[in-house]
């Protein structure tokens, strides 16, 4: 038996292990010694507990074992501690400096081009009667479920917030049909509203593609004629795009009834109609026959009633494609897809009053994927849309060898980049469709078993202003576009004439003129203008202390021009021409420049 009286006699021949921490460990080797004798005396003492243990020493005895192991375990935390301190001040791990993957900063000039992206869009939104509506950038999670079909796995999820499960809003749309349900799914109006959405894709910056992006969504809600709101948003649509300058584009038109007609007719199972429509809508990236092979092998279609879909869907016309369609008997017989066929007659006809029938492409092909959609679908697409060299009508078979669009190589920190932009398109730059039953399915949901819950027909447009902005801002560079509005820069010859300048430039301000200046007290003439020059502004004001005497002040235009293909400010002898100081503001506005510019030309 291994009596208490024997391992007490023991346990005093090792060395106590508080004699083996000195009070300051001054060098890394004393540490390294004092660890390496506490890890001897931990082994010694977890061998002694499991021997007393194996020979059912006494409880005393045990426990002073216990006490024993658990201070040396305690003694070494301690000193890894303090080892760890010295390693972070020694070796300080480096911050990562990057934005997150997905998201981006944008710089002065970029913004620049960006707010007047968005000011075109919000000055069409108001033109056409719209109102402003903000939401939560973040909902309630049982608020997004079960909206978008397969795309639900890209909304970002939020950790548990105070007992309330969270997600990041993935469109403006299902937000402001929650916003309706709350207000009781009566508001009959046209809504706009500007903001931030999320989505956990696999980003190509480059072409406006992102995590996190701005879309700008017009919606007409409410009960109105058959198809006069579809018509005006697709007219506003076709305004905005116009305005933006995006180059040629097309605004492809479709109805979801006349697609869920076909593949009824096609033979298609109730319960994968939503599946096969994600299939198809993803046409405008993929041949054919890769579409078709996803139908069947991935989602179980037969190939015969694959071969019927690709027959409707491979046309794409104009007013003319509702004649084929009409004198298809077996298609008419459907009510679904001869709903449609009505709509769409009626909507042609409307879209010819608006003047952009020749914008518009009726494409069978065209799916949109969400499962929120009722009635007439669009998207808008420019030549950028596409991923390079697709070819849309490409019936051949692809080669066993061609990839999917690849991915870049992991980045240092292991995070995934982005998908290879040469192999992907900027896709369409805006979309949207009529959905009459989201509001509805919030406030049935909301309601008390056995009440009727009201509903809110639906239609509306979502822009993207990231895409938009991929297209946009190489053409603004390319035109030597400006980076801020400030049309006027007032200097100082001679002495600093701080006060005077200061009086000067607020005088401009609050006649509504954009005006800076150099803010020290003395400055030099020549630094005044370069500060001028830098932001490119096109007025110089110079005060002198004689002509300021005389009421006087020196007005200096200056202009920029491209050489070999850089911009440059143009050189002239003008000295400039004198002006009263109280005619100064009324001369401003009265100039080509200043005229040119408030009307929106910002070169």
């Amino acid at each position: 038996m291994f009596s208490s009286r024997t391992f007490c006699r023991s346990y005093r021949l090792t060395t106590n292990f508080r004699t083996l921490i000195p009070k300051s460990i001054g060098t890394r080797t004393m540490a390294s010694e004092t660890s390496d004798s506490l890890t001897a005396e931990i082994t010694q003492a977890t061998g002694t507990l499991n021997d007393l243990r194996l020979q059912n020493a006494d409880v005393a005895s045990i426990d002073a074992a216990k006490k024993r192991l658990g201070e040396l375990k305690k003694a070494m935390a301690a000193i890894n501690s303090a080892g760890g301190s010295r390693d972070a001040g020694k070796k300080k791990e480096r911050l990562l400096l990057k934005t997150a993957k997905g998201t981006r900063d944008y710089g002065a000039a970029e913004m620049f081009c960006r707010e007047h992206v968005e000011r075109i869009v919000k000055d069409v939104f108001t033109s056409y009667g719209g109102s402003a509506l903000d939401t939560p950038v973040f909902e309630r999670k049982d608020v997004l479920a079960g909206k978008y079909g397969e795309d639900q796995k890209l909304i970002f999820d939020l950790m548990d917030q105070g007992g309330e499960q969270l997600a990041l809003r993935y469109d403006h749309t299902v937000p402001l049909a929650r916003y309706l349900a709350m207000a009781g799914a009566t508001v009959q109006a046209k809504i706009w509203q500007v903001g931030k959405v999320y989505r956990r894709d696999n980003p190509v910056m480059s072409k406006g593609r992102m995590r996190e992006f701005s879309q700008a969504d017009l919606d007409i809600t409410g009960a109105w004629d058959p198809m006069i709101p579809d018509a005006e948003i697709i007219s506003l649509l076709c305004t905005i795009l116009t305005r933006l300058d995006v180059g040629e584009f097309t605004v492809k038109l479709n109805h979801r009834k006349i697609l869920d007609g076909i593949f009824e007719v096609c033979g298609v199972p109730q319960d994968k109609i939503r599946s096969i429509s994600s299939a198809v809508d993803k046409l405008d990236k993929l041949p054919w026959l890769e579409v078709k092979k996803e139908m069947t092998e991935e989602k179980g279609l037969s190939s015969d009633v694959a071969d019927k879909i690709g027959e409707y869907v491979k046309h794409k016309g104009g007013p003319s494609l509702l004649d084929l369609l009409k004198a298809d008997a077996t298609l008419m017989a459907n009510p679904s897809a001869k709903q449609g066929i009505t709509d769409m007659d009626i909507l042609f006809t409307l879209l010819r009053a608006y003047k952009v029938l020749d914008k518009i492409s009726f494409d069978m092909s065209l799916a949109r994927g969400l499962d929120y959609y009722t009635g007439i679908i669009y998207e808008a697409i420019v030549e950028a849309s596409a991923p390079p060299a697709f070819a849309a009508n490409a019936t051949e078979s692809p080669a066993p060898s061609k990839p999917k669009p690849s991915k870049k190589a992991k980045a240092d920190d292991g995070e995934e980049d982005e998908l290879d932009e040469s192999q992907v398109g900027v896709g369409s730059i805006a979309a949207g469709g009529r959905y009459d039953n989201l509001v509805g399915m919030f406030t049935a949901a909301a309601a008390a078993e056995g009440k009727k819950a009201p509903g809110l027909p639906c239609i509306g447009v979502s822009i993207g202003l990231d895409r938009i902005f991929a297209i946009v801002w190489p053409k603004w560079v390319e035109k030597g576009m400006r980076s801020k509005e400030t049309m006027v820069y007032v200097l100082a010859a001679g002495d600093g004439l701080l006060e005077e300048r200061i009086a000067l430039v607020q005088e401009l301000r609050e006649a509504g003129i954009k005006t800076d200046f150099l803010a020290k007290k003395k400055p030099k003439l020549t630094a005044q203008f370069m500060a001028g020059e830098k932001d490119e502004v096109p007025f110089a004001v110079i005060l002198g202390g004689d002509e300021l005497k005389e009421g006087l002040v020196t007005v200096k235009e200056q202009k920029w021009e491209f050489v070999d293909g850089k911009k440059t400010k143009v050189q002239s002898a003008d000295q400039g021409m004198k002006v009263r100081r109280d005619e100064l503001i009324s001369w401003i506005k009265q100039t080509s420049t200043y005229q040119g510019w408030s009307s929106g030309r910002l070169i």
